[in-house]
């Protein structure tokens, strides 16, 4: 009798491993001893071993997330001192981090000094987004013009901005800490043209917002203005101008 069961766990695993169902083979054996000390009927086992399938695939699903997302460092909500940063919003940082402005395909701004939580908040929320099931790629945007030029000259620009056209959610980090080329701000408003409507922006930047005209100008062209003030963020409407407000 033993042997049989033997023979029937290997067969149900190979037959698990080919339906690509990895948690219930390794689970099914001690969830079947369970029911049977509880009694459970065939249902309530099958049910518990598809409820820990399922768990198990949107971890895997949310890590693999994560990992596309290229977060230079993970930061959480749980993490970041409002009490340290009064002016910033956090009921409204709440909201953000239910993402409805993604499904929305609205976008967010930061402004303030270096060293004011901006970058923290940004990854923050883009890895609340990649929890929640969507597409994430964070850039220090000098390393996203980089990126761009180079592709440009490899004749693979189209490709990648179609990669980017797919994404649900598009963070900028440390938009201005280095002046652009004309060639990678085109690149660049390129871009962020093509993400209108389609893709939600997180731009984080460190221009005072008395120097912001500089950018309102190039941005108008694109159909793009920013916004804000000093240790600010805000969100944006649907329009691709940025009319955000963590305060």
């Amino acid at each position: 009798m033993k042997s049989i069961e033997t023979k029937s766990i290997v067969l149900l695993r190979h037959h698990l491993k080919a339906l690509r169902l990895p948690t219930v083979g390794a689970e099914c054996e001690k969830v079947a001893k369970q029911a049977a000390a509880d009694n459970a009927d065939h249902l309530s086992f099958l049910l518990r071993l598809v409820e820990l399938e399922l768990l198990d695939r949107e971890k895997r699903s949310a890590d693999r997330r994560l990992k596309a997302a290229r977060f230079p460092t993970m930061k959480t909500l749980d993490t970041f001192d409002f009490t340290a940063r009064p002016s910033v919003n956090k009921m409204l940082v709440t909201e953000l981090a239910r993402c409805e402005y993604v499904d929305k395909h609205e976008n967010v701004i930061m402004v303030g000094n270096p060293g004011t939580g901006k970058s923290h908040l940004a990854t923050a929320l883009a890895a609340e987004a990649c929890a929640k099931g969507y597409r994430v790629r964070f850039f220090r945007t000098t390393e996203l013009v980089t990126t761009l030029i180079e592709a440009r000259d490899e004749r693979t620009f189209l490709r990648l901005k179609g990669q980017l056209a797919r994404l649900d959610l598009l963070v900028l980090d440390e938009l201005g800490y280095v002046p652009a080329t004309k060639v990678g701000a085109e690149l660049l408003f390129d871009v962020i043209s093509t993400a209108y409507e389609r893709t939600s922006l997180i731009v984080t930047s460190n221009l005072p917002f008395e120097k912001a005209h500089r950018f309102e100008r190039t941005c108008a062209r694109r159909r793009l203005k920013f916004t804000g003030s000093p240790c600010q963020a805000r969100r944006a409407s649907r329009s691709p101008t940025f009319t955000p407000s963590l305060t």
